[in-house]
């Protein structure tokens, strides 16, 4: 059986055209299919359409309502942690990713030749204003994060049980759950497909969602912003004993006969700022390795109800 893992957030417009996607994925699985849902806080109508609805669908489900928002990815791995298939794989609730990319995960997952399979866009029909950002962001994440990362980045895949397991036990806070995926390695293959126009309402990845992502994706990967002050303060350091055997040798000559009082103001300016950046950077390395420490839950979930064939009706675990 493939457990089939949708994050909603925002999504109250595209709930009727995922259900009936949905309908006909269960269809035409082959060893039977499961769909979790799960409300990652989302201050609309998700969860109420969805606790209404599902009951009337023939196909096994989960709805999973987080206590907040906790975001995608920690959404994700708490419906690959509920899911009872041997094959997971991963689909946003926009229906920008067209379902059909669904069946072929399936497919290429139970050949056994593979643990983990991620989409690849091919193109996408967004708006040049999107396809931009998108395009930089992806660049400076492969440039500087993660190599193996497709160029268009990854927003669904496709994995074994096995693989599943490995990686639920990364319980890493502000981590990047795609990010891992490359690091665990195993035995992974790639699947192209061209991304859909969004139908319904706005994409919750905003600017600061696409900055934080990257900002928890170098910290947690690369030591990349440690190597950039060591070099900086390697560089200012040589330039400020040329500076100083410069000034040295002009007073001796008599060259400068009045104080360089302006100089004095840039240069404390420039290495105080510097100072403050190079603590910024080693406090978030320091503040990240304090929160894995406090070893707390990726995600709360307040309620998990169950639908479809396996169950009578609606049950409901607290």
């Amino acid at each position: 059986m493939l457990t089939l893992i949708i994050p909603v957030y925002r999504n109250e417009g595209s709930l009727p055209d995922l259900l009936i996607a949905i309908d006909g994925l269960a269809k035409r699985i082959e060893g039977g299919m499961e769909t979790v849902f799960v409300i990652d806080g989302s201050p609309d109508g998700c969860y109420e359409i969805l606790r209404r609805e599902l009951p009337l669908r023939e196909f096994r489900s989960k709805l999973i309502l987080l206590s907040r928002n906790f975001g995608s990815f920690a959404a994700i791995r708490a419906g690959l942690a509920h899911g009872d298939g041997e094959q997971f794989a991963v689909m946003a609730a926009d229906l920008q990713e067209p379902p059909e990319l669904i069946l072929r995960m399936g497919e290429v997952l139970r050949a056994g030749d593979v643990d983990v399979v991620v989409g690849v866009r091919e193109a996408r029909h967004d708006p040049l204003l999107s396809r931009l950002p998108a395009q930089i962001f992806w660049g400076l994440y492969r440039r500087y994060v993660v190599p193996e990362m497709p160029p268009g980045g990854v927003d669904v895949f496709g994995c074994t049980r096995t693989f599943r397991d490995t990686l639920l036990r990364m319980q890493e806070s502000h981590s990047s759950l795609v990010a891992q995926i490359f690091w665990l390695g195993f035995r992974r293959k790639t699947i192209s497909y061209v991304r859909h126009a969004r139908q319904h309402g706005a994409s919750a990845w905003t600017l600061r969602k696409k900055v934080n992502y990257l900002m928890d994706s170098v910290f947690a990967f690369t030591d990349l912003p440690i190597r950039i002050l060591m070099r900086t303060g390697a560089v200012g350091a040589l330039a400020a004993a040329v500076l100083g055997l410069v000034i040295a040798v002009a007073r001796l000559a008599g060259s400068i006969t009045v104080p360089g009082y302006a100089m004095t103001v840039i240069l404390i300016v420039f290495f105080s700022a510097l100072n403050l950046l190079s603590l910024g950077i080693v406090g978030s390395y320091a503040w990240r390795a304090y929160e894995n420490t406090k070893a707390r839950p990726l995600a709360v979930a307040l309620s998990i109800e169950k639908f479809g064939s396996a169950c009578d009706g609606g049950l409901k675990d607290e």
